[in-house]
């Protein structure tokens, strides 16, 4: 692969190593966040399960409630892949 598609494939994958999916109601009392995390290696951002669940915090805080989680998966990037992390939650 030529140096400039290099370059322009680790841009990429850093813009979208930063997109979560926001709150994504799952049923009436459970919600979801995803988020996608780049980490130069492989593996998954240090910081990307503690930004889902500041998320997912400040959106239950906002109804007086406290998060609950329900399910937390970690998925590793590998080499071309993004990692994820995905949290299920409930407001309490």
């Amino acid at each position: 692969m030529s140096k400039p598609k290099i370059v322009a494939l680790s841009i990429v994958l850093l813009l979208s190593g930063c997109a979560s999916s926001g709150v994504v109601p799952l049923s009436a009392d459970k919600f979801m966040i995803s988020k996608n995390t780049a980490k130069v290696g492989g593996g998954i951002s240090a910081s990307a399960a503690s930004e889902v669940h500041e998320e997912a915090n400040d959106f239950c805080a906002k109804q007086g409630k406290k998060v609950e989680t329900v399910d937390l998966q970690l998925t590793p990037g590998r080499a071309g892949s993004l990692g994820n992390v995905t949290l299920q939650f409930r407001c309490t």
